[in-house]
């Protein structure tokens, strides 16, 4: 397996009179190189679910389990170095935290810090930059002098530089348009396909979670109340609403034509899904038959 939790509880201000519980006791496993989407409403436990995983914050009860690393409430910070260069953030608006000179020093700055020379951090900066799409002229110029979006792929791959084998992203397409948001997205899930990195992403985009996850957990109130593969968590529109959660778009319009007596083999998540599932129905007519 890649992570486990196990019945993890995580409590603000635990032993105070303040003490307000944020994670109750959550379990879930994901395995070796998959992509966990995690969604619920603002203020479900999300965010600080997320970043016990390289344990910025330390469960007060359970235990977290990450390929070779296990995180309990007594890990000592000495510890935890190995696993927070093994498992690399991504918050939102990451390009917030840029902050040297230029975009190659900004992009070594982690692995030297972790002991690796000046000279392999900077090749490894130019290989990390070709990586997130951007040329390797870029390395010279000002981070600040850059587009959002351009700035956003320098912020990752100076994640990458630490060359983590976990990819944890906390909204990670928060403020791009639709085609930067598509870009994006399209970049981790190469990064999953192709460097073999477990991705552990936190969305409120349905369409993302329909498009790319293998698993999806739903937190609310703290706890995670479902748990499986899209289209099981996507089968119950009428829960997805009691719980403040979108259908995806594809899934949606599914649901109007099935009330208009259309029978799907099983419910479409994504537009190619609903594509095919239209094509396969009415071959040559697609569709304008509907």
């Amino acid at each position: 397996m890649a992570i486990s939790f196990e019945h993890v509880t995580y409590t603000y201000q635990a032993g105070t009179p303040l003490a307000q519980t944020a994670v109750q006791d959550v379990s879930f496993t994901v395995p070796d190189h998959g992509y966990l989407a995690i969604i619920g409403h603002t203020g479900s436990g999300k965010s600080t679910l997320i970043q016990q995983i390289n344990a910025l914050f330390k469960p007060t009860s359970g235990e977290i389990h990450v390929d070779d690393f296990t995180v309990t409430p007594t890990t000592t910070n000495t510890d935890l170095k190995p696993l927070r260069q093994h498992v690399g953030m991504v918050f939102q608006f990451p390009e917030s935290q840029l902050f040297e000179e230029t975009v190659r020093k900004d992009i070594a700055f982690g692995p030297q810090n972790f002991g690796m020379s000046e000279d392999d951090a900077n090749a490894l900066a130019d290989e990390m930059l070709t990586r997130v799409g951007l040329d390797k002229s870029y390395a010279e110029r000002s981070p600040f002098e850059l587009s959002g979006g351009q700035m956003r792929r320098v912020a990752i791959a100076g994640v990458l530089a630490m060359q983590p084998q976990v990819l944890v992203l906390d909204e990670p397409t928060a403020g791009l348009d639709p085609q930067g948001r598509q870009a994006m997205m399209q970049l981790f899930e190469r990064l999953h396909r192709e460097q073999g990195l477990t991705i552990v992403l936190v969305t409120h985009q349905m369409e993302d979670v329909a498009e790319y996850a293998e698993q999806v957990a739903v937190m609310r109130d703290g706890k995670l109340v479902k748990f499986g593969q899209p289209q099981d968590v996507f089968a119950d529109p009428q829960w997805l609403r009691e719980n403040q959660l979108d259908v995806p778009r594809a899934a949606q319009f599914a649901q109007e034509l099935g009330k208009r007596g259309v029978q799907w083999n099983k419910l479409p998540l994504t537009a190619d899904q609903l594509a095919d599932q239209l094509v396969a129905r009415w071959p040559g007519e697609g569709a304008d038959h509907v």
